[in-house]
This record gives C-alpha cells, sequence and structure tokens, in this order.
C-alpha cells in the first residue's frame, strides 16, 4: 500500500500496471446527497458521507483516490487560511483512513493523492499571492503525508510549475498535472492539449501528465489518437461522463457506462497508464474500467518520432523586417495615433497619410486606454492599412476579451494583412464603469503571447504575426520588471515599447535592460507641448516620471509655439540619451501633434 508516503511505490506500480483512478466527487456528492453545497465543506461537517464515497470508489476498483480538495482555497471557500488548512487536514485524514482499511482489507496497493484545482483570480490578479497560496496548500498536504500532488483542470501552467519546482527542490514527491481543454482541443488560456501536454513533460519536477474534465471521452480519446504523446512522462485520462444539460433542475451527462468504458480502453491501447473520471461519473463508471482495463496486459506507448527534414522558415513580414524578411538594421521609428471616440475617423487617417511621407515605419493604436470606448484597435489599424498601405500595429489587451475571441481577432487580422501587435495587459476600467462593464483579464500579456506563440506555431505558421510587448521602466521593483522582460522574450516577443522616457534615470534602467535581456526596446518619446500637459502627465499618469525641473521649463502662460518648442528640445534630448542602446523610437504626441516630429527627427 502507498498512501503517499514514498514516490517509488506508485512509479513501481505504473511501470506494471494501469493505474485506475477515482471519479467525480464534487458531482457526485451533490447527485447522491441531494445539495448544491460545497463538497470541499463536507470534509468539516460531513465526514461520513466523505468516507461513503470514498468506499464506493475503492469498492469499484479504485487504485487512486484523490483528496477532496478541488476548491480548498480562500477565494473559492471565502475562509481564512486557518480554516482552509484545516480543511485539508481533514480531507487527508479521511482519505488515508479509506484507502489503508481498503488496503487492509483487500491486499491492493491504494494511493492518495492531495488534490488541488485552480485558484479563480480577479479582473486585477495579485499573481504573487495566487502562487503563494498554491505553495501553502502543497505544504499543507506534505506535512499531512501525502507525497502524490494532483493538479486537475488547470488551463496553463503559468503559476503552479514555479510552485512545483519550489516543492520538488525540497520534497521527494511525485507530481500529477492534468488539462482541462475544450473538444477543439483548445484550454481557455487559448493553448492546445500538444503544446500543454508537450511543455509539461519538459519539466523534470513532474512524473504525470494528462487530461481531465472539459470533455467527454470521446472526444478526449480523438485528441490523444491525433497528437504526438509526449515521452518520458506517465500519461493520464480523467473524460467527463459527456456535456451536461439541465434536466428538471438537474444537471445530467450524457455518455452511458459502457460507452465510457469502451473509449478508456481505447486510450488504454493508445499509452494511456493513469485512468479514471471527472464531472459526471460515478462509481459505477470507475467499476467498469476496473473491470474492462484489469483483464488487459499493459500496452507500450507508441510515440511519433519527431520530423527531422529541415523544413524552410518563412519570409517575415512585418515592420521589423524588409521585403525579403531580413531583420532591418536602421533605427525604425513608430508613431502612435489614438483611435477616435466617435466613428469620424478623417483626422486620424489625415495624420495617417502625412506620416506615410514622413519616414514613419509603423503606426500604433491603442485599445481603448484607461478603460474608454474608442474605435477598435484592429479595425482601425486594417483601415489605415488599407488606405495607405502602411505597416499598421494595433495593441491587443486581455481586458476586453477571452481566449476565444482573441485567437478570432487574430486570425482577423492575418487575412487583413495586419502583421504587428503590441500585446499588453491592458488598463483596469474605470470604478464607475464597473457596476455595468465586467472586465475579463482572462490572463495577462505573458499568457496573452503564448497563445499568439501557440498560433505562429500552428495555424500561422505560414506567416508568422510580430508581436512585442510593453515596459514600464518607471516600475518601483525594476527587477520584477525585468523578469517580466523575459518571461515575454520566452513567450515569442520580438521587440518591446516603453513607457515615454524623460530622465537620465529612465534611460539608464532602460540601457541596463537592454544589457541584461538583449531585447529589442523602442524609447518612448513624448513631446509635452504645454505646462498644463506636463502638470498632468506628472501628476495623473502612473508610471511617467515628469520631474518638476520638466514642468518648469514650459512657461505659465506661453504660446502654442513656445510649448512645442520646449517639447522639440526635450525629445531631442531623449533621443541622445538613449541613441546608444535604443533599436527605435516610439513616438507619442499630445493632441495629435504629428507635425512636431519633422522637427525633432531633423
Amino acid at each position: 500500500m502507498d498512501t503517499g508516503k514514498t514516490k517509488t511505490g506508485i512509479r513501481e506500480y505504473l511501470k506494471q500496471h494501469y493505474l485506475i483512478a477515482d471519479g467525480a466527487f464534487g458531482t457526485y456528492y451533490g447527485e447522491k446527497y441531494h445539495t448544491q453545497e460545497l463538497p470541499e465543506l463536507a470534509n468539516l461537517y460531513h465526514k461520513d458521507r466523505v468516507t461513503e464515497i470514498f468506499d464506493e470508489y475503492l469498492d469499484a476498483g479504485a487504485d487512486l483516490i484523490r483528496t477532496n480538495t478541488f476548491a480548498a482555497n480562500t477565494a473559492v471557500l471565502q475562509e481564512s487560511t486557518e480554516t482552509v488548512e484545516e480543511l485539508i487536514f481533514e480531507a487527508v485524514r479521511l482519505a488515508k483512513t479509506s484507502a489503508e482499511e481498503h488496503a487492509y482489507a483487500t491486499g491492493r496497493e491504494i494511493f492518495v493523492a492531495g488534490d488541488i484545482g485552480p485558484i479563480p483570480t480577479v479582473s486585477e490578479p495579485d499573481y504573487v499571492a495566487v502562487e503563494q497560496e498554491y505553495e501553502r496548500i502543497a505544504r499543507s498536504f506534505i506535512a499531512k503525508g501525502i507525497s502524490i500532488l494532483n493538479f486537475e483542470t488547470f488551463p496553463d501552467m503559468e503559476h503552479i510549475l514555479p510552485v512545483i519546482h519550489k516543492i520538488r527542490q525540497e520534497y521527494d514527491i511525485f507530481v500529477m498535472i492534468s488539462f482541462s481543454v475544450n473538444q477543439y482541443g483548445y484550454s481557455a488560456s487559448g493553448l492546445s492539449a500538444r503544446r500543454l501536454l508537450s511543455e509539461a513533460a519538459k519539466s523534470e519536477d513532474i512524473d504525470a501528465v494528462g487530461l481531465n474534465c472539459g470533455v467527454s471521452a470521446g472526444h478526449m480519446c480523438q485528441l490523444f489518437d491525433r497528437m504526438e504523446l509526449p515521452s518520458g512522462k506517465y500519461l493520464m485520462a480523467l473524460p467527463n461522463a459527456g456535456y451536461p444539460v439541465i434536466s428538471r433542475s438537474q444537471l445530467q451527462f450524457g455518455n452511458t457506462i459502457s460507452y465510457f468504458a469502451g473509449k478508456m480502453q481505447d486510450m488504454a491501447s493508445l499509452g494511456v497508464d493513469i485512468l479514471g473520471g471527472c464531472c459526471g461519473t460515478n462509481p459505477g463508471f470507475i467499476r467498469e474500467i476496473s473491470e474492462r482495463i484489469r483483464k488487459t496486459a499493459k500496452q507500450t506507448r507508441v510515440t511519433v518520432q519527431e520530423q527531422t527534414e529541415s523544413r524552410k522558415a518563412p519570409a517575415r513580414k512585418g515592420f521589423l523586417y524588409d521585403e525579403n524578411g531580413v531583420r532591418k538594421q536602421k533605427k525604425l521609428i513608430a508613431v502612435e495615433l489614438a483611435p477616435p471616440f466617435d466613428a469620424d475617423d478623417e483626422k486620424l487617417l489625415e495624420s495617417a497619410h502625412i506620416l506615410k511621407n514622413a519616414n514613419v515605419d509603423v503606426l500604433t493604436f491603442p485599445d481603448s486606454p484607461s478603460g474608454r470606448t474608442r474605435v477598435d484597435s484592429v479595425l482601425m489599424a486594417a483601415k489605415v492599412r488599407q488606405e495607405t498601405g502602411m505597416e499598421v500595429m494595433p495593441h491587443v489587451c486581455c481586458r476586453d476579451k477571452n481566449a476565444l475571441a482573441i485567437r478570432s481577432l487574430l486570425m482577423g487580422a492575418r487575412i487583413n494583412e495586419i502583421h504587428n501587435m503590441l500585446v499588453i495587459t491592458g488598463d483596469p476600467l474605470p470604478s464607475m464603469a464597473r457596476q455595468t462593464v465586467k472586465a475579463v483579464f482572462q490572463f495577462d500579456s505573458v499568457g496573452l503571447m503564448k497563445l499568439a506563440k501557440e498560433m505562429n506555431e500552428d495555424i500561422l505558421s505560414d506567416q508568422p504575426l510580430c508581436y512585442g510587448g510593453a515596459i514600464n521602466q518607471g516600475r518601483r521593483n525594476f527587477e520584477v520588471e525585468m523578469e517580466r522582460v523575459r518571461r515575454k522574450m520566452e513567450a515569442g516577443a520580438e521587440f518591446f515599447m516603453t513607457q515615454p522616457v524623460f530622465t537620465k534615470e529612465d534611460a539608464e534602467r532602460l540601457r541596463f535592460l537592454k544589457q541584461e535581456t538583449g531585447a529589442c526596446i523602442f524609447c518612448g518619446v513624448m513631446p509635452l507641448v504645454s505646462r498644463k500637459n506636463a502638470l498632468f502627465m506628472k501628476n495623473e499618469i502612473a508610471g511617467v516620471n515628469v520631474t518638476d525641473e520638466i514642468v518648469d521649463r514650459y512657461p505659465e502662460n506661453g504660446t502654442r509655439q513656445q510649448g512645442e518648442t520646449v517639447g522639440v528640445a526635450l525629445a531631442k534630448e531623449v533621443i541622445a540619451m538613449v541613441d546608444d542602446f535604443a533599436d527605435g523610437y516610439y513616438f507619442t504626441f499630445p493632441f495629435n501633434r504629428i507635425h512636431m516630429l519633422e522637427q525633432i527627427m531633423r
């Protein structure tokens, strides 16, 4: 018997046997006891119910049971850290007691895994706090003798992989991770099942990878059958019992037990090692799987060898490249044009035509900055490209669109000859707007870049998107910003646009970042046009370092010409400060004063 004390037991077991996991706890709990209460709370208030369900799954033939802790976190339970820890401790005790009793009575090897589900995040998540809670949860299991951790129903690994690595450095544990995807094979983060399993398999800290929830056994089998299965890891399959429908106020799933078990047999023949169920499954499903699988000899997984033929890389398009797909060597110029608040685009199009003749390499279009509605950045970019033929770069933020909408948007941009994107997390909604408008923030800019990278390697592979990110050199903890730049580069970012540079301190920070990361950096240049403009930027815009000295250079009641003269001089000083390391300049002109560009670049 192994109830999570060592990883050797489960490893040795899996070399010779399929491992039958239990089925759903949550949906079966609601069905069995006719309740909609959170099943995790039963660890504290209905312990007999928890034990009864474990006993049923073990009697049905499960070799692995997962603790009743999928949603045991402060965000879902709305309880204190201490209460969540107490719940986890009791959940472990109940699971281990059932496992030990069944192992003693039957002589079977039985395993217990600490179950960890995703921690939901709000519109402006504190990812550091989220990772800290994952770590606390993992350590709570380990403190009670559990050394098999099961991370399930995740859309990606971004905020759990660092935790897993940290824990594995200290403890000898067996780590399982499974992802939730739809029937087309994509997770809520927009990543494909193929990529998720492949990336997880690269980690030395993970022992078993797989899929759970999201899809039926039939669709999960199709997904496994179509992909190159990862080697060197144990493979898991825990599908739903079909797709849910509401009938007489009850959630019901479509698969019959016989059909479900047949598909699980098919997945075992493909090389799946750990088989069980998720939403809608119950002990009846596990009994049928167990009876069929135990009659089957363990299959050796057949993996498709990666093709070694070198394929010619497609010629790159985008403002960074010339007509032959070669990276340009000159300093490039990007100019931001803010889409209008209404449907009148005449002034913007006039500006675009003027900039076409001013040696500008790309025009950028912000995505409703500050959460105020403007014309859609991608549609605006498409029209400007159509009318001017210039390279355009819409900003795409995570605030307003989920993964499905963003995938559609990137494909739509592609067919409209938009080759560049600036990927940003996005400004939060104004506080008053939150009463009627809900932000999405399904992921941050790094997550969106990973989605874009996935698409570049898949459906956009013949003409990959050229995308970059933002740098906030004014961030108080610059080490955090440096790390984010590295993560963005790993996610495929080819360039970075900075916040406007105003001081030598800004320039020094960016110079250091360039030296440390090698990032392609476009330094932000904003020619302030008046004292009022300077005061507004100093006091109202976070992350912009406008000093009193800069404000004082503008006359109190100066004319428009006087203000622009100071702005041009400041912009030239900024360019001189960053010229030795900047790959280009990112101009933002207050009040659309684009005519200043010619004076600045003389």
